[in-house]
């Protein structure tokens, strides 16, 4: 398997633990347990887990109303598009 195809693979499975954090913090939520901070929450989507952060948000209905992410998340996924654009532009260049 190529390098590429790995970092693709590490990619997806990054996003799909930034979605289940974002479960758990809702299970906490729900449960009154200690819970994730939002800032945590935020930093995560912004560290390459736009996409999670956003299928967290969807899939278990998190966050939905807080502007905050409503606002930071798409963000946060927009530069991680460009990031990953560059990135991956570059490691297809270098093969």
């Amino acid at each position: 398997m190529s390098y590429l195809k790995w970092e693709i693979i590490g990619i997806i499975c990054y996003n799909l633990l930034i979605m289940l954090i974002y479960g758990l913090d809702k299970w906490k939520a729900k449960a009154g347990a200690w819970r994730i901070s939002e800032k945590a929450l935020i930093i995560l989507a912004f560290v390459l887990g736009g996409v999670g952060a956003a299928m967290g948000m969807i899939v278990f209905n998190h966050k939905t109303s807080k502007m905050k992410f409503r606002i930071l998340v798409p963000l946060a996924m927009l530069l991680n598009f460009a990031v990953y654009a560059v990135f991956f532009l570059d490691s297809v260049n270098a093969i």
